[in-house]
């Protein structure tokens, strides 16, 4: 299992576990944080996944496709760590990644 912080947009930390393969948001979506919405359900055509990475690889920490950055581009608070969780495949080199949920557009 991967382990992951989710922070909550008040920044309250919770401990989440996710099998390699899946998304960051599926295994956000399985846990106890409610707070990540993800409208479109995996399929990149909504931000409402929209996370901030605090500890990971740099190369998790920018847009993956031009799908991606087009999205975050829609958001009011995308910054310089922005991804959509719905993007980011867990695997064994983002073990003790850290993320917040990024605030509502």
């Amino acid at each position: 299992m991967i382990n992951i912080t989710v922070k909550t947009r008040d920044g309250e930390a919770h401990a989440v576990e996710g099998r390699p393969g899946i998304t960051l948001m599926e295994a956000i979506r399985k846990s106890d944080v409610e707070e990540l919405v993800a409208l479109c359900g995996g399929s990149c055509s909504c931000a409402t996944c929209h996370v901030f990475v605090e500890v990971g690889p740099e190369e998790v920490k920018s847009p993956a496709s031009e799908d991606e950055d087009d999205l975050l581009d829609s958001s009011d608070h995308r910054g310089p760590c922005s991804r959509l969780s719905c993007q980011i495949q867990l695997e064994e080199s983002l073990q003790g990644l850290v993320v917040q949920i990024a605030p509502e557009d």
